[in-house]
This record gives structure tokens, C-alpha cells and sequence, in this order.
């Protein structure tokens, strides 16, 4: 008897196939809507997460002067770093991968007739491996260039295309404001940042170099830290301010004149807000949903009126009002079922283009895909409820008389 109640839900359906096509398309609206705001928010979380991953592995960032100082904003004047204290850290500090002590400064480079001006970065070989950067061609720097403060370069893949398209770089000399410096090595490229910076427009050079013959002074802009796997970066983070307070001479009722940042805080702070950001999308497509069901509800409601003669007739030879009933609330459950079924699959394509125009994973989360197609049939029951109930309840007698 049931399978014979969907055979003739599905008869009406197909007699009306126009309005059963306008009627589900709210549901076909809400569901794709909520499918490609959920998966294409989750493809941006992970964009970001491995963005920022990308910087180093468990990196923390040291850096002289304050983030914040309450309402006043960044605290200036308090004094740089040396290399003594990247030398401390690493000597004194537990469970660490590497330190990098670096120096940084913008800079016109120049090969031949162009000139371009990127971030010149002095440091040491560990920078590449707290960074994780990988070569793609070329060498390290080697002992006596990093004590001699040699004018060898490793450069990034902008600075390569924008000179040495087709060529290859290796061995060639570029100038570094005044300095003729031989490039040793090209790194590989990491692409734009989520921040909206091109990773890969930089040079690198010794640490002594920079702080020679461009900075003029040993000062030391920051220290990037990596932590070991497996090892805590808060451990590592409150031992290393516990060390530099003790170099600086902080008093104990003075507040640092440094900040360490850890990435994974930064990770954690910023897939929270676009996962927040997603769900707020999804709630809103969500309300597509409900406007999709009051479309069933209204039309159910209208054919409820046109076959009242039809329904008259069925309780006339003997059909129970429960029989009548669940007539009408499968023809609305399977109207939104479909609906669900045909909004899933817009869904997922439309994810899968906005994921290629915004340049981000496409993650397809099985979970809200389900969710979507449940609710999308809890919507045909609850909004069916109501005009399959006017049908079962109505009078044979007067459904009879009904033209």
C-alpha cells in the first residue's frame, strides 16, 4: 500500500512538472547555496593554515619593541637585537629546530638595464630551514662567505623571472645598491601569501653582509625561532621571554620591550574567524531553505484545493484519512527530496569553480552535503504536514459537492 501511495505521488508530480520544477526551486536555491559558501569557507581555512604553515614549521618570531601598548599603539624606542642574543637563544633554550638571526632592508637591485627594488633578508643558512624554503638550483652559502661577509646571494623567484627568464641565473652578477653580488642559488617558489604579499620577492644574503656594507650597524631586526616536533611552542615561547627579560635587564614590574609571536596562535586566531565567517554564510543560504518550504507549502495547499472532488471521491469508497494524509506529505517529501538531490549537485559544481576562481583547495565536506539533503526532506515533512492534514480532514460529503 505504501509503495501504491509514492507510485501516485509521483503520477502528480508528473502531471505538473512546470510547477513542481518552480515549486522546488527554493530548496534547489537553499541547498547549492549552502553546499558552496561551507566548502569553498572551508577551502579558504585551509588556504590560510597552510599559507602561514608555509612560513616554518612551529616558527615563533622574535622581535624588539612591543605589538601593542594598550591604547597608545606600538612602542618604539626600545633597543635592537644582537647577534649575542640569537646565540643565547639557541644555547640556552630547549627542543629547537633552528634560529635565524636576521636583518632586513628594502633595496634597489640591478642587472644589466633593469632595476627592480624587492626585501634584501641577511641571515644565515638556518633561515632557509626555519622558513622552510627548498632550493631549486645553485648552493647554501659556505662557511668562509658567511664569516667573511662575502657578496653572494641566494635570490627568489620573482627576482628570477624578473631577470633571468629563460636564462640561467646561477653564477651571474647582479648589484645590490653598490655591491656586485654573485647569485649562488634560486629558491623555489612558495606563490602569494593570504596577507596578499608575494613570498617569493626577496633576496637573501649573509648576515654580515647586510649589516656591512648596507644596514652599517650589527643590529639584528629579528630572531625567527623553530621549534622541534613534538616539542611546545608556548613552552618555547615563555622560555624565550624569560631569557631575553633576563638579557635586557627588564625589572619585574616592567613590561617587555619585546614580543614573540607564535604562527600557530596566528593559525588558530585566523581559520577561527573565517570558520566563523563560513558559518554565518551558511546560515544565511540556510534561510533559502525556509522560503523553499513555505513555496511547497503554498502549492501543496493549492493542490489540496484543486483535487478536493478527487479526495472526496477516495474517502467516499473506503480510503482512511492516514492514507489521504501520507498521499499528500510524500508528494511534498519527494518534491523536496529532489530538490535536495538536484541543489547538491549545482552545489558542488559551483564549489568547485569558486574554489578555482578564488584560488583556494576545494574541500568538499561530506558532512554539511548530508546535513543539506536531510534537512532538505525535513522541510518537505514539516511543511507538508499542514496541507496533507487539510486533505485527510476534509468532509467526503461536502468534497463531493465541491466544483
Amino acid at each position: 500500500m505504501f509503495f501504491e501511495t509514492i507510485l501516485i505521488a509521483m503520477r502528480e508530480i508528473r502531471r505538473n512538472v512546470m510547477r513542481s520544477s518552480l515549486t522546488i526551486l527554493g530548496i534547489v536555491i537553499g541547498v547549492a547555496a549552502v553546499i558552496t559558501m561551507v566548502t569553498v569557507g572551508d577551502g579558504a581555512t585551509k588556504q590560510v593554515a597552510n599559507e602561514i604553515s608555509s612560513l616554518g614549521s612551529n616558527l615563533l618570531d622574535v622581535r624588539p619593541g612591543q605589538s601593542f601598548r594598550g591604547p597608545g599603539g606600538t612602542r618604539s624606542g626600545a633597543p635592537m637585537f644582537k647577534i649575542a642574543d640569537a646565540d643565547a637563544i639557541e644555547r640556552e633554550i630547549f627542543g629547537l629546530a633552528g634560529v635565524a638571526p636576521i636583518v632586513g632592508r628594502t633595496a634597489q637591485v640591478i642587472y644589466g638595464n633593469d632595476n627592480y627594488v624587492t626585501q634584501i633578508t641577511g641571515s644565515t643558512n638556518n633561515y632557509l630551514d626555519v622558513r622552510n624554503w627548498v632550493l631549486s638550483g645553485g648552493r647554501i652559502f659556505n662557511d668562509v662567505e658567511l664569516k667573511a661577509g662575502a657578496a653572494v646571494c641566494i635570490i627568489g623567484d620573482t627576482i628570477r623571472k624578473q631577470f633571468f627568464e629563460g636564462q640561467d641565473p646561477i653564477g651571474r652578477t647582479i648589484r645590490v645598491v653598490k655591491i656586485s653580488c654573485q647569485v649562488i642559488g634560486v629558491l623555489k617558489p612558495k606563490g602569494q601569501s593570504g596577507f596578499g604579499t608575494d613570498q617569493d620577492d626577496f633576496l637573501l644574503m649573509p648576515l654580515r653582509t647586510v649589516q656591512r656594507r648596507i644596514a652599517g650597524s650589527t643590529d639584528i631586526g629579528s630572531i625567527s625561532v623553530s621549534a622541534m616536533d613534538g616539542v611546545s611552542t608556548d613552552k618555547v615561547k615563555t622560555d624565550i621571554e624569560r631569557l631575553m627579560r633576563e638579557r635586557r635587564q627588564t625589572g619585574k614590574n616592567e613590561d617587555d620591550d619585546f614580543n614573540v609571536r607564535d604562527m600557530q596562535e596566528i593559525v588558530k586566531t585566523l581559520t577561527g574567524t573565517t570558520k566563523l565567517l563560513t558559518t554565518l554564510l551558511g546560515a544565511v543560504a540556510a534561510v533559502s531553505l525556509l522560503v523553499g518550504g513555505i513555496g511547497i507549502m503554498n502549492i501543496m495547499l493549492v493542490s489540496v484545493t484543486e483535487r478536493t472532488r478527487e479526495i472526496g471521491i477516495r474517502l467516499a469508497i473506503g480510503a482512511m484519512e492516514k492514507q489521504v494524509l501520507m498521499q499528500f506529505l510524500i508528494e511534498a517529501v519527494v518534491l523536496s527530496c529532489f530538490g535536495g538531490i538536484i541543489g547538491i549537485i549545482l552545489g558542488i559544481a559551483a564549489s568547485v569553480a569558486g574554489a578555482g576562481a578564488l584560488k583556494v583547495p576545494f574541500v568538499l565536506n561530506i558532512g554539511i552535503v548530508a546535513i543539506s539533503f536531510v534537512f532538505s526532506a525535513g522541510v518537505g515533512v514539516v511543511f507538508g504536514y499542514f496541507p496533507a492534514r487539510k486533505a485527510a480532514h476534509l468532509d467526503p460529503i461536502e468534497a463531493l459537492r465541491h466544483e
